[in-house]
């Protein structure tokens, strides 16, 4: 008997639901191997906590959209390519793959390229009060996505609980798109990616903004990520933070002890970015609209404007100024001629609450120049001894042992750092 199928279209994207007659569900008892797009979508449309979903070599078109997939805690539902040295490549179409309000999936090593908006966009399916969690991105690699416009390679909003690990993104949208970004997500880990465009273009390789908090940013590469290769924070529109913004009321978070009655509301905090290699790109990091981050341990090569920036996009008076940030343990090396400067600080921010402590700074071509103009003063930097990196020509940021900079930058990174 011929299985049902209904389609409806949602937010650009396809989805399919499928009657239960004629139809294979995929369950935790056995992997099953899908071959082309008719069977791929019939098989993530019935998947069952602890579904195994394997995806043949071969190219598969875009545009796959599923709405409510739910695994279990110990349960998850994975879909993966059948062999990681050959993955399946998802191709073209207005996006590569939506998931709206999904919990416990895992996409492990598959390929999204063309997409004309996102590669990948997972979303809470705008119920603010259940968002999209425990999700993990695997092995992905994304390519080529969107051109001049808001084009993300993975969007994430309101989603909790993640991970994104071991993944390559490559060239995204130019007008304001990121890598990855993040609106109103919490509690997640970005971790061993490479992330990489072709120049400084107005872009960002990791955003998170629109309440995102509790974020960690760990041993990735950037290589010319945008103007801004994390960008913690930004701007948001009111409607879409996660949770949303509450009128009135809560004083914790006041600036100045204020006794004001408006709750103080950020883009972001509580981020961390640690062990990061910075190669390139206009600024490795900036705090736009941030209350609280840490940046610690990374490796910044050659940055062409700044090696940070302090910003505030969102003027509204209840959101605090970006505030707050630890800038320690990093290794900057640059050319005076090729930047702006160390610090970029723009209006509206409250740079006095920043603290810098124990960074490395050397300008390669006039080591008298390496001492940075900071916005406050710094504890135990060093400055001008030569950090001697293995080989950058060939990519390799490390230092030997005799180094003195063997204790700041990624390569001294460590969990018990």
């Amino acid at each position: 008997m011929n299985s049902k199928r209904a389609l409806w279209f949602v937010g650009g994207v396809f989805f399919a639901a499928l009657g239960a007659a004629g139809s294979r569900v995929a369950s935790a008892s056995e992997a099953m191997l899908v071959r082309n797009a008719q069977e791929f979508r019939n098989a993530v449309s019935t998947a069952k906590p602890g579904a195994r979903i394997q995806v043949a070599p071969g190219e598969y078109p875009g545009g796959f959209g599923f709405s409510n997939l739910r695994g279990e805690s110990g349960k998850p539902i994975v879909i993966e390519a059948a062999d990681p040295k050959n993955p399946p490549v998802f191709k073209g179409s207005g996006g590569g793959l939506y998931l709206s309000d999904p919990c416990y999936v895992e996409l492990r090593n598959l390929a999204f390229t063309g997409a004309r908006t996102n590669g990948i966009n997972i979303d809470d399916g705008g119920s603010y009060d259940t968002p999209a969690h425990h999700i993990v991105l695997s092995g992905l690699r994304v390519t080529d996505i969107g051109s001049n416009g808001n084009q993300d390679g993975i969007k994430l909003s309101g989603v909790d609980d993640f991970r994104v690990e071991g993944c390559t993104i490559e060239r995204w949208g130019i007008g304001g798109g990121s890598a990855i970004d993040m609106v109103g997500c919490h509690n997640g880990v970005i971790e061993g990616c490479t992330i990489r465009h072709a120049g400084v273009f107005n872009n960002s390789g990791v955003q998170a903004k629109g309440g995102s908090s509790d974020i960690v940013v760990r041993r990735n590469r950037f290589e010319n990520a945008g103007d801004r290769a994390v960008n913690i924070g930004g701007s948001t529109g009111r409607p879409f933070f996660r949770p949303p913004l509450r009128e009135g009321g809560d004083k914790s978070i006041a600036p100045n002890g204020s006794v004001a009655p408006a709750v103080f509301h950020y883009e972001a905090r509580a981020i961390t970015v640690e062990g990061n290699v910075f190669i390139g790109g206009g600024a490795a990091v900036g705090f736009v609209g941030c209350d609280g981050a840490i940046v610690r341990f990374n490796t910044l090569y050659r940055p062409t404007r700044w090696a940070l920036r302090i910003l505030q996009e969102t003027r509204d008076p209840d959101f605090v100024p970006s505030r707050n940030g630890e800038f320690s343990d990093n290794l900057i090396v640059f050319r005076w001629n090729e930047w702006r400067g160390a610090v970029n600080v723009g209006p509206g921010t409250a740079p006095e609450t920043f603290r810098f402590a124990r960074n490395f700074w050397y300008c390669e071509n006039d080591p008298a120049r390496s001492r940075p103009a900071l916005p406050t003063q710094e504890a135990d930097g060093i400055y001008g001894q030569n950090p001697q990196l293995r080989d950058p020509a060939k990519g390799d940021f490390g230092v030997g042992p005799q180094s003195p900079a063997a204790r700041c930058g990624a390569h001294a990174y460590s969990s018990e750092s």
